[in-house]
């Protein structure tokens, strides 16, 4: 069976990285950007509500767009796939995960080595003296009266540290990441359809090397013929079985 496939060769591997994108974060409530019907650009154009020149000239737009996603993000829990892979990571058969979420539930699952290339919701940044905050400070009157974060050094409107279009990759966290692609001899692709780009390039350059590759998504991606596993499937339907063939 393909479990017991997959689970053959996380014990087989030396060095295996996760990837995933939005679809292992639906399962708690937080929908993704490019699901037909569903996702919130086929609602919203996003160089009008999450651009970086959108955020310069109009950040009141940015942070009215945001105010309900954010509350769905702060009241999410961590779904059995995150928590599986938390286990198979403690368990030794992980090395690193990558994220495209900006979420945190895979720290919260418990996954320690976490790469999160589009940035976080943890943090704000000043964009005049560069001062930074965590999140907390600000987020339960953001969400509950839609009071935009301030500097409390300057008074300018805080930028969440989440990567905007216009903007670029966060420099240390994507070298760490094409470390981890590069030093990868077994990659897990979970929930991300592998559109977005430079992302999206991650999986081709480690089957290029050599790596095995398994994908978990409801729908198929460019690189499925390269795969070794695939599961046209929910991630909280096939990780978590995974898990429970490698750690029993």
């Amino acid at each position: 069976m393909s479990i017991e496939r997959a689970a053959s060769l996380f014990q087989k591997s030396h060095h295996s990285v996760v990837l995933t994108g939005a679809g292992i974060s639906t399962p708690s409530g937080i929908p993704d950007f490019r699901s037909a019907g569903s996702g919130l650009w086929q609602k919203h154009n996003p160089m009008e509500v999450a651009s970086l020149t959108t955020f310069r000239t109009r950040p009141e737009k940015f942070y009215e767009w945001f105010r309900p996603l954010s509350k769905l993000i702060v009241d999410a829990e961590p779904n059995p796939a995150h928590e599986a892979l938390a286990k198979i990571e403690e368990s030794g058969y992980i090395q690193e995960t990558i994220t495209q979420n900006i979420d945190g539930l895979h720290q919260r699952a418990g996954s320690n080595i976490v790469h999160e290339v589009h940035g976080t919701m943890n943090t704000l940044t000043c964009g005049k003296c560069f001062t930074k905050y965590d999140s907390d400070e600000f987020v339960q009157s953001y969400i509950e009266e839609g009071c935009i974060p301030q500097c409390k050094a300057c008074s300018k409107i805080l930028k969440p540290d989440v990567v905007f279009f216009e903007e670029q990759l966060p420099f240390e966290t994507w070298q760490a990441a094409e470390k981890a692609i590069n030093e990868c001899d077994l990659l897990l692709v979970a929930g991300s359809s592998l559109e977005v780009v430079p992302v999206a390039h991650l999986p081709y350059i480690a089957v290029s090397r050599g790596a095995k590759l398994i994908i978990v998504n409801n729908t198929p991606t460019y690189i499925d013929s390269r795969a070794d596993v695939v599961f046209n499937q929910d991630v909280v339907d096939v990780i978590p079985e995974i898990s429970n063939v490698l750690i029993q």
